[in-house]
Formats: C-alpha cells, structure tokens, sequence
C-alpha cells in the first residue's frame, strides 16, 4: 500500500494484527485476548502488555492465566498513571504482545513516545508481532464525519497508515440494538454513565453509521489484499488497476482540515494515490501555517507539496496536468460579496480549466469542527 516516506522508514519485520469496532462495547479486547490465548496454548510465547478491561466481568475472565507484564507507574499532576512499559516488553521480547487502545495518548514521562502506536511501531520493529484493537471513530481520516455525526471530539487518532500496514484487519462486528441492550446490561459502562451514553454517543443512528464506516473500511482493505494476491501472481490485468490520482489543493485558511480528510477518503475509495498541493508566492507570509495541514496529509497516507506561483489556479492546475492528476479537491466558505470576486475566481479557474482536460473537481465545505465533548467519546472496549 502506499504511504507516506514516513511509514516507509518504519515498516514492521513482526506481524501485526487489528481488531477494529464500531464503538466501546463490540468486544475487540475480548476477541484481541482470545486470540492471545488461543497462540499460547500452542505454545507460543505470549504476554499481555496492556489491556483496559474497564473492570468488565467477562472481559476480565478472558486474561484467564496469560502472562501480564507489569505496568510502569508515572506521578503526573499529583495523581499516578499506569501505562504500557515500553522498555520492559522490547527486554522480554515475547513472540507476540498484546496490546489494547492503539489510538491512547501516553501520560507525560511514560514514554520516549508520545502515542501508543508509535510504541506498537517500536516493538514490531524489533520482531515482536502485536495484536491490538482501535475504534473506527479513531482514525485520522474519518475524525470530520464522526465528529459532525456524534457531537463528539475525538481528541485521540490514529494515522490511516499505521492501521493499514496491518497484516491483518478484522472487524469485531455488533449491531446497533445489541450494542444499546449491552449498555442497558451494564456491560460496557457504569450504571450512571448509561443515560447520558444512550442518549448521546451511543443513539442508534451513530451505532448505524459507525458500523457502516466500519464495514466500508474492511471492505476497502480486503479488496486490496485481493488485488496484491493477483498481481504478485501476474494475474491483476488492467481492469484492476486503478488510473485514478486524487490531488487536493490546500491554503492556509481555516477548515482546510476537514477538506484534505475528504480527500483523502476519495483516494482510499478509489485505491488512488493523494497529493497534497499549497501554492506560495513570492511575498506569501503563511507558509509556517500550514506545517499541521503536512502533518495530517500524511497521516491519512497522501504526499504534499509546496508549489511556487503568482497564479494560483493555473499553478495548481499545470501541477495537475504534469502529475496526471483526474480528480481535483479543492475547498471553499462562506465569503462576503466583496470575498465571493477574488477568491472564488480561483475556484471558476480550477473548474474551467479542468472541464477543457477531462479532470473532474470536488468542492468541499470548509468546516471546523467544535463539538462539545460527551463522557462516552474516547473510550475504548
């Protein structure tokens, strides 16, 4: 798959296994330790190095008598964490470890790292084969849709190629109404915590729109482990190639955000590359504003590049053209009149130009993002 230079510097030698959901609650620790557990008694050498049982009954019965590796304890801000003992699990160096809550942001002093798939990566380059589970809601590209969905902030993400390096992805499957029957059980929150889940996060159409998400991305995944079968095979053809290569045109203003994530679910869609393009001129003083927009293109496995011209459509455009670019993103807002003469006039360009050379153009909303935060959001299960 492709990705960014990134993700090539830090390709895994062990083998690496996902188990994705919909939400907290389908049973992906659970599904992660059986697995485990099934390994060990073949006699593989094999340990837990984090999992949240979130005080589950049933999910605490399924460590049975694994190996549990201590955690390494961190003071911060007067209270004592725990989290995955990095160090401790690369000195062991089990065959394979178990580690929950992919997208979990280390507390402050735990870790060389700042996130928990960064040690994932650590450890897989170091021949350790992981088993672990994320949330759907948690990757890089789908935040904007489940964000404007839920009301929810999702404050922890995952970049899209780190999940799809992946070996092997499977998708820990439940319905909506089973999910909120669980939740009414008390199986996946405390008793006080289920009304205000019910009624936010957890609404049946959420359920139902994050199962879907869900189900597209595995899908999109098994298509691509087809499509690498028949060509390491010389039996992938034409008609299984795709010719499609999505670039999206960023600026410095706001809610360019949530137009490269838009982009970037095209590209994946169409199994396309993406290439990210902002344009400077000369005397152009935003080019420092845009270094978090690299960062996100890359984490949703897309390239970017920094162009130079006065002429900001035909830059865009000529770049298109030299890359055999078929599709264009570009973003727009609301803009006053005044706005509505310069600034779309890039966009009437764009889509001028591209209708004389057979390149279809997308154009986004700008949107930014700022939902209020619900208890239910974050958690993992």
């Amino acid at each position: 798959m492709s990705g960014s230079g990134e993700e090539e510097g830090v390709r895994p030698t062990g083998r690496f296994r996902v188990y994705l959901g919909a939400a907290a609650g389908v049973g992906k620790t659970c599904a992660m330790l059986d697995e485990g557990w099934r390994r060990f008694q073949r006699g593989a050498d094999v340990v837990v190095g984090y999992v949240e049982t979130h005080k589950r009954p049933y999910t605490m019965e399924q460590l049975r008598d694994l190996p549990v590796m201590p955690r390494k304890k961190v003071d911060y801000r007067g209270s004592e964490w725990e989290e995955l003992d990095l160090e401790a699990v690369l000195a062991r160096k089990p065959e394979v470890v178990l580690i929950d809550e992919l997208a979990h942001t280390n507390v402050p002093g735990s870790s060389r790292h700042e996130k928990r798939w960064e040690d994932v990566l650590e450890i897989l380059e170091a021949g350790i084969a992981v088993i672990t589970t994320v949330n759907i809601q948690h990757l890089e590209s789908l935040a904007d849709p489940v964000e404007r969905m839920t009301g929810v902030v999702v404050r922890e993400r995952v970049p899209d190629w780190v999940v799809r390096k992946a070996d092997q992805i499977e998708l820990v499957d439940s319905s909506a109404d089973q999910l909120r029957r669980r939740m009414l059980h008390g199986n996946i929150y405390s008793s006080d915590k289920v009304p205000s889940a019910l009624n936010g996060f957890f609404r049946a159409e959420n359920l139902v729109a994050l199962r879907e998400l869900s189900l597209r991305f595995v899908a999109d995944e098994t298509e691509e482990e087809l499509l690498e079968y028949l060509r390491s095979r010389g039996a992938a053809g034409e008609l299984w190639e795709t010719t499609e290569r999505i670039m999206v045109a960023v600026t410095g203003a706001p809610g360019n955000a949530s137009v490269i994530r838009r982009a970037a679910r095209i590209a994946a869609r169409l199994k396309a590359p993406l290439i990210a393009v902002h344009v400077v001129g000369g005397d152009d003083a935003r080019q420092t504003s845009t270094e978090e927009l690299k960062e996100l293109a890359e984490a949703v496995g897309g390239t970017w590049q920094t162009l130079e011209g006065d002429d900001v459509a035909k830059t865009i455009f000529t770049a298109a053209v030299d890359q055999q670019i078929t599709q264009i993103v570009v973003g727009t807002s609301r803009m006053t009149r005044w706005q509505s003469m310069t600034r779309a006039s890039v966009i009437q360009q764009i889509l001028r130009m591209a209708s004389e050379n057979d390149i279809d153009v997308h154009v986004i909303a700008r949107r930014d993002v700022v939902p209020n935060d619900h208890p239910s959001g974050d958690d993992e299960g």
